[in-house]
């Protein structure tokens, strides 16, 4: 095949792998971003005297799992315009 083929299978490929984790860390993230919420929700309404503590550790989860979203992200744009694969067909 034609090194332009090769270019288009690989940008191709690429840019199902990129919406794959852009779209399952999205899921992810909302999965255990509504389960967490959902938790906390149940704790505070048990025991309402815990809210503070409680509501100062959903924040620093939050934080936590929407990082690794947008680790995920950084990672897909890197692969979107700066792809590392494709130098390896012009050799």
């Amino acid at each position: 095949m034609e090194t332009t083929q090769f270019l288009a299978m690989i940008q191709a490929y690429t840019s199902i792998g990129i919406g794959l984790i852009i779209g399952l860390g999205a899921l992810g993230a909302c999965i255990g971003i509504g389960i967490m919420c959902a938790s906390f929700l149940e704790g505070a309404a048990r025991q309402p005297e815990m809210i503070p503590q409680l509501q100062a550790k959903v924040f620093l989860l939050l934080g936590l799992i929407d990082a690794s979203f947008i680790i995920g992200v950084g990672l897909a744009m890197m692969f979107a315009f700066a792809n590392p694969l494709l130098s390896v067909v012009t050799k």
